[in-house]
């Protein structure tokens, strides 16, 4: 017998917990509070999160027959692994189960909506069903949020949120997270967006949770800059002039309220800009002109970040891209070439790696072809070949080098196998670390692993498809090293990793968990820090 909102009342005397899988006290007790309230879990990466909501999900599949459960996740890549999690801990049949991601033909979207009852999506197809009609709203009875510290301010978990509200149905919320957010106030931001009634946290301190974790070691590695990096940046800081020219142009329009240099940096540029797009009203010429004024500044500040943190590859490739690439436009490209402390520093940096792209293959080609054979002493002309490219960018380069090398070859001393994986937020220090390492295989077998450059085709981007085939080679030992950008950082089951190397510091103490959150799940594993000597020492999180 079914009430009137379609809850089976027979099914609904019972709740059912897999016996397939090890029972955790504490699994067991978050799930049967999670089917009665409203629920934030945050637990840490690797105890179970996805097993309580498979749990959630198939017990409101049973009391509510005509009923459809969701489980939102942020990416596709995560969406459809996911959804594999669930299928192999409850065993739903796979014809009542839809993965539907924005490549879904509409027409199709809505047959799926009509015959199935569980479905994996992300939060942005399932606002554009709502909005097309396709979607029953009424008869979702269980919404599960992956990553839910994302629910701040306009993200999509809000709008979802919003929009099931406006048709008054009820309907059940788990909120699953590793760490819910950096405050107080973000926190209860996710509380409130999400409609949590009632909060499940563990940490690694928590003691039911003891027996199921690894020690994890962290370590700071300070690196100072060596002398040839400290004369360049004392170059780039004569930029600082004319950074001075257009801090005081803001100035005087009221949108800054102090021209000095060391007052500022890129951050506080970006959010004053987006403060005066959004509070002031001008004329076209003007608005344009201001907007040309923060340009200068963002891409200015940038580049000191740049050098302290990533190293002077990836400040070469940054300032080729804003004066000759996608990212340039005719005001900008001659605006940056009337500067000569500008192009000065540009062209040294030209001469420098414009003509050095095939001299890490140099001595490879002159040492035997096949890499399996790489004895002792060709590797030692390999490395200190690596060591001596890596110098010419950045210390923390050569420290990271240093630091993965010595890592494989003492596993490979015990026969051990290991996997290693190294975070930078940006994008070309990833790619030019993978480059480097790329020259010391076979002992490193390192893989790129980044995000779809804003949906841009690049060689240098990962469909979410080859995402997916990256993780599945680095699991089976393809890979033995994943050279990560943010995307490596949350939600995906990448597996066991005995070394985390984070090559810059994090923007949030959200991310660093995260980041960490990725060894020390089956045994030890240990996270090295590397920062560099001075700013980044001093804004880093430990």
């Amino acid at each position: 017998m079914a009430t009137e909102d379609g809850f089976d009342e027979r099914a609904g005397r019972t709740w059912i917990y897999p016996t397939s899988v090890p029972i955790r006290k504490y699994q067991l007790e978050i799930s049967e509070k999670a089917l009665f309230f409203n629920t934030l879990v945050t637990l840490p990466t690797g105890l179970g999160k996805t097993l309580i909501a498979a749990v959630v999900m198939y017990n409101f599949y049973r009391w509510y027959p005509y009923g459809k459960v969701l489980f939102l996740a942020p990416t596709k890549p995560l969406v459809s692994q996911q959804k594999e999690a669930f299928r192999s801990v409850m065993g739903i049949p796979q014809d009542s189960i839809s993965e539907m991601t924005g490549s879904t033909l509409p027409t199709l979207r809505k047959n799926e909506w009509e015959k199935k009852r569980i479905f994996f999506l992300t939060p942005q197809v399932l606002l554009n069903d709502i909005s097309r009609a396709i979607c029953p709203v009424e008869r979702i009875k269980c919404l599960v949020v992956d990553e839910a510290h994302r629910a701040t301010g306009n993200h999509a978990y809000c709008e979802v949120i919003r929009e099931l509200l406006k048709y008054g149905n009820k309907f059940r919320v788990l909120a699953l997270s590793a760490s819910p957010g950096p405050n107080a106030k973000a926190v209860q931001q996710v509380i409130s967006n999400l409609l949590v009634a009632h909060l499940e946290i563990r940490t690694d301190d928590s003691p039911e949770i003891q027996r199921y974790i690894h020690g994890r070691e962290v370590e700071r590695v300070v690196i100072p800059m060596d002398e040839s990096m400290l004369v360049f940046a004392r170059k780039y800081t004569d930029l600082f002039q004319v950074l001075q020219v257009y801090l005081s142009r803001l100035c005087k329009e009221r949108l800054l309220v102090a021209r000095d240099v060391e007052h500022y940096s890129k951050c506080i540029i970006l959010r004053e800009r987006e403060r005066f797009r959004a509070q002031h009203a001008c004329s076209a010429w003007k608005r344009d002109k201001i907007e040309h004024w923060f340009s200068i500044c963002v891409i200015l500040y940038h580049g000191y970040e740049l050098i302290t943190m990533h190293g002077l590859k990836s400040l070469y490739n940054y300032l080729t891209e804003k004066v000759y690439g996608r990212e340039s436009n005719s005001w900008l490209h001659s605006e940056l070439k009337l500067l000569p402390q500008f192009m000065e520093l540009y062209k040294y940096l030209d001469n420098m790696f414009a003509t050095c792209a095939g001299t890490l293959c140099t001595d490879r080609e002159k040492i035997a072809t096949d890499r399996l054979q790489c004895n002792e002493h060709d590797f030692n002309i390999l490395f200190s070949s690596t060591i001596a490219m890596a110098k010419r960018s950045h210390s923390k380069m050569v420290k990271l080098i240093e630091l993965v090398v010595d890592h494989f070859r003492k596993s490979q001393q015990i026969g051990a196998s290991t996997r290693v994986m190294i975070f930078s937020s940006y994008r070309d220090s990833v790619i030019e670390i993978a480059e480097l390492l790329n020259t010391l295989r076979p002992l490193v077998r390192p893989m790129k692993f980044l995000g779809q450059c804003g949906g841009r085709k690049s060689s240098n981007s990962l469909s979410q498809k080859k995402q997916l085939a990256v993780i599945k080679e680095f699991q089976c030992g393809g890979y033995n090293t994943l050279v990560s950008t943010c995307v490596g950082e949350e939600g995906l089951d990448i597996g066991e990793v005995d070394l985390i190397v984070c090559y810059d510091s994090p923007s949030s103490p959200v991310r660093l968990v995260q980041r960490m959150g990725r060894t020390g799940r089956r045994r030890h594993g240990k996270i090295l820090l590397l920062v560099t000597e001075g700013k980044e020492q001093l804004v880093s999180f430990f």
